[in-house]
């Protein structure tokens, strides 16, 4: 079947199929129309109606339609023009929502950024995308926004208008101030099928990668998932995922508006406040990588009704043992909790379970494929398998499939001759049509959720002076589900401990939620005869010191 890379308005490559494109959308899996088109039925509907809640603060809808009419408004008296890109850098704030429904009203491309990326990640990735417009806190986590984007300003010729939200700064826009324009009347035509964002995710070439996803597929997503887990107006959403995650997004975005479900935010996770959320406010469905729910079982150990109201919770992001979510299904037997598989670029391929009678696969399993999502597992030959418990490459083709990525080089690898992109994972099948995860072709680390390149890391620290070599690979971990475990081959005389790491890393600006938590000094690595390091070998030692680290501190 031809794919084609076409420009949308605003330039970006974004592969396109005629077939499959008249396919989805005769099927009905592809609208005309955006989250613009729903928000604005929403809101005459009932727009006295809540949408978000964030730190005490319910937002209506009316409230949150308005607010972006205005927004819209600014940015188009400002020159922006369909197609054009404005980030943000914003944790679990409503603002987020607001400027997501904004740019969509005036034809945007958001580009989320998250809040814990620093100099090196931003100029890299607004400099990608070409954003015209950014959008930051004042001072979040002790951390001014401005003043590091101040020094970037030389480095981002295209960057216009820095708006700071909570907050002010000299040389930038006050959130209030944008908002005081008038609502916008004359919108601009938007074509579902052109980006509405680029996300970043890292992979294996230690170069961030920008994933376009369209209205057509984002919107489609959405839709599913709310079906698939029959979300309606009498539910409410808790949603701990940071809204600059495709997960996050999807729910505090789009969902509420297309289900009527409010959702409730937290800008800084703390499970105490998270367990006072669902309560107050009667969640009853959530979801988030592992650490969450590993945190809400341990914090609820003498009071199990705190969540009572919970009847859903998708679980993913990290590796999820069974165990877990075994024993959370036996200690909230009202609750439906199971594991869900997707990326970025695919954002659900599979769909957990749907009733408590599939308990066991919900644990067992990452998940049932549904249609019109295809999946396909592969061996060592690219030979299709079909049988069960045969371990093989995940391959997955559907309507919510991204539009490839920014730059077009890497799309070539990504896909094979039937347009199924390659998850980077390895799974086998289990009764039917349930996928389980066995292990990850993909060399990355999934530290809470995020996305983390071990070259990305090993790049900036071989340029260290007491460095000879450095092999970074996943260790476990039980708080995040894996974090960095740096195994170095110092220089000849020279000292290297944990401490000068992190300094080194935080002076070339790295997020610290990329820093190595473990440091194992050796003399050479495990290497296959062509040279390359055996990272298999270092992730098993990585894995052991873990354990004898754990028995020791049990002990």
């Amino acid at each position: 079947m031809s794919w084609t890379i076409r420009r949308d308005i605003g330039g970006f490559p974004t592969r396109w199929s005629d077939t499959h494109a008249k396919q989805w959308l005769d099927a009905g899996y592809w609208r005309h129309e955006t989250l613009v088109d729903i928000a604005r039925q929403q809101t005459e509907r009932d727009p006295a109606k809540t949408l978000l809640i964030e730190n005490g603060k319910s937002l209506s809808r009316g409230d949150v339609y308005s607010s972006a009419l205005r927004l819209a408004n600014y940015l188009l008296q400002r020159g922006a023009r369909p197609g054009d890109v404005i980030a943000f850098q914003l944790p679990n704030w409503s603002e987020s929502a607001i400027i997501a429904l904004a740019a969509r009203m005036a034809g945007l491309v958001v580009n989320p950024v998250p809040p814990i990326y620093r100099e090196a990640e931003l100029r890299y990735m607004l400099g990608a995308t070409g954003a015209r417009f950014l959008f930051i806190p004042g001072v979040f986590r002790q951390f001014d926004y401005p003043r590091m984007v101040a020094k970037l300003r030389s480095d981002l010729p295209r960057l216009e208008d820095v708006i700071v939200v909570r907050g002010d700064s000299a040389n930038t826009t006050r959130w209030e101030d944008a908002l005081s324009c008038e609502p916008a009347v004359d919108l601009p035509e938007v074509d579902p099928a052109a980006a509405f964002m680029v996300m970043f995710t890292s992979g294996t070439t230690g170069r961030a990668k920008g994933v376009i996803q369209t209205h057509y597929s984002f919107g489609y997503k959405a839709r599913q998932m709310a079906q698939a887990w029959g979300v309606s107006g009498h539910d409410v959403i808790f949603m701990p995922s940071p809204v600059t995650h495709i997960t996050g997004a999807i729910w505090a975005f789009d969902i509420p508006w297309i289900t009527g479900a409010p959702a409730v935010l937290l800008d800084v996770w703390k499970v105490e406040e998270g367990i006072d959320a669902i309560r107050e406010y009667g969640c009853t469905i959530s979801g988030g990588a592992t650490p969450f729910l590993q945190q809400l079982l341990a914090a609820t150990s003498d009071d199990r009704s705190a969540l009572a109201s919970l009847r859903t919770f998708f679980c993913g992001g990290t590796s999820v043992s069974p165990e877990l979510i075994k024993r959370v299904s036996r200690e909230f037997p009202n609750c439906l909790f199971f594991r869900a598989y997707g990326s970025t670029e695919m954002m659900t391929v599979t769909l957990g379970i749907s009733s408590a009678q599939q308990a066991d696969l919900g644990a067992e399993t990452d998940g049932i494929v549904l249609p019109p999502m295809q999946v396909k597992l592969l061996d060592d030959d690219g030979v299709e398998i079909t049988e069960e418990g045969v371990e093989g490459e995940i391959l997955a083709f559907g309507p919510e499939q991204f539009a490839g990525y920014l730059d077009t080089r890497d799309n070539t690898a990504a896909f094979d001759s039937d347009n199924f992109f390659k998850m980077g994972d390895l799974g086998q099948w289990s009764n039917g049509n349930y996928l389980v995860i066995t292990g990850r072709k993909k060399d990355i680390i999934i530290r809470s959720g995020e996305n983390i390149s071990p070259k990305e890391v090993e790049d900036v620290l071989m340029e260290h002076p007491a460095i000879a070599d450095v092999a970074i690979v996943a260790m476990p971990s039980a708080t995040t589900g894996e974090m960095g475990c740096a195994f170095v081959i110092p220089n000849q005389g020279c000292a290297f401990d944990m401490n000068e790491m992190r300094s080194f890393l935080e002076t070339a600006g790295l997020a610290r939620q990329k820093y190595p938590e473990w440091l194992e000094l050796v003399g050479d690595f495990p290497r296959v005869p062509s040279g390359k390091v055996r990272k298999d070998v270092l992730r098993k030692k990585a894995a052991d010191i873990a354990e004898q680290h754990s028995k020791k501190v049990t002990t």
